[in-house]
């Protein structure tokens, strides 16, 4: 049976469509698990890669979530930074067409898609299909504004700019944000011309949407969210950051329950965070896009040590573990963490 397939045939039917990259994917998803649990009549249908169906086809989910697959019609998530022009490339041009027939197969209509941004030609296909689209931003209202404003960054001399020599001078033109250094902006504008001109699409072309939904919290943003607001006539909201907030509700219960050992109590690396002086620990985070070669990381775990700075390291895999045994101690008086 197709996985997309179900049984109702009166039911309000959301498509949710995240741009294939752990980043994006994660989001999507507990949002999609948030509106489930509140709204437990509607049906979600999560679509990814057959690829990214193998990662998280396990993972736990309500039973008003399901999913629905497309063809592997991009480079692998293993090997795509190899190339990420091509990456970026295929996810604009060879995904429209498999996600219409999987639309095509339902028994019902779709009610809305909630879309990553990032997938720029979702708004025109909504319209064309006469299905409302709400877009999905998974970084902040700020950078979302420093895209959609580029043309100032360019009208102001501010682009191309050598950070080297200018990062230090003040940008003060972006609508809603306070006055940034230069130097401080997003480092997507290091990019090649062809990556840049991907990314910069993703804003403009949201108009298209009915909906702009932003992972950040209103109180914190709220004067850029504002000014976006007032650029848009369909309505824009902060959804609040889209984090598996049940399970960390879960692991909160469990810890406050039970008597452990800091190692295997659940964030135990917060309460490690608490014990260290304000301001003390250095965060280190490779993300899951790129890979580093065994020797790239092993110099890189060596400049951490010889460093002497504490530090929070967070990896995927046990490697990394390994490599910072030595010389770490235990785990309640190193200076750093894994």
């Amino acid at each position: 049976m197709d996985p997309a397939r179900t049984e109702p045939t009166n039911v309000c039917h959301v498509v949710a469509l995240p741009y294939p990259g752990r980043g994006h994917i994660n989001p999507m998803m507990n949002l999609c698990k948030i509106i489930a649990s509140r709204q437990p009549e509607i049906l979600i249908t999560f679509v990814v890669t057959e690829e990214w169906l193998g990662f998280i086809g396990s993972e736990p989910k309500p039973d008003n979530i399901r999913f629905g697959t497309i063809p592997n019609v991009i480079p692998s998530e293993l090997g795509r930074a190899k190339d990420i022009y091509g990456f970026l490339e295929a996810v604009s041009t060879k995904t429209e067409a498999p996600f219409e027939e999987l639309l095509d197969r339902f028994e019902y209509q779709v009610t809305a898609i909630v879309a990553d941004n990032y997938l720029v030609w979702v708004p025109g296909f909504g319209s064309r299909r006469n299905i409302p689209v709400a877009s999905l931003w998974t970084m902040s209202a700020s950078v979302f504004s420093i895209f959609h404003h580029f043309h100032l960054l360019e009208k102001n001399g501010h682009f191309p700019v050598e950070l080297s020599e200018r990062g230090h001078e003040i940008v003060d033109y972006i609508p809603g944000l306070p006055p940034t250094r230069l130097a401080n902006l997003p480092t997507i504008f290091k990019a090649s011309k062809q990556n840049l001109h991907r990314v910069l699409e993703c804003p403009g072309e949201v108009s298209k949407a009915q909906y702009l939904l932003f992972t950040s919290v209103y109180e914190l943003e709220a004067q850029v969210i504002d000014s976006i607001q007032d650029e848009f006539p369909f309505p824009v909201y902060a959804i609040g950051p889209a984090i598996p907030y049940f399970q960390v509700l879960n692991q909160s219960a469990s810890a406050a329950s039970t008597t452990t050992s800091l190692i295997n109590t659940p964030n135990y690396y917060l309460q490690w965070l608490d014990s260290q002086p304000a301001g003390s620990v250095l965060y280190i985070s490779l993300g899951s896009f790129l890979s580093v070669s065994s020797t790239q990381m092993d110099e890189i775990v060596a400049g951490v040590k010889n460093s002497g700075v504490r530090f929070l390291f967070v990896a995927r895999g046990e490697h990394l573990t390994d490599l910072f045994k030595d010389g770490c101690g235990d785990i309640d008086d190193q200076i750093g963490m894994v």
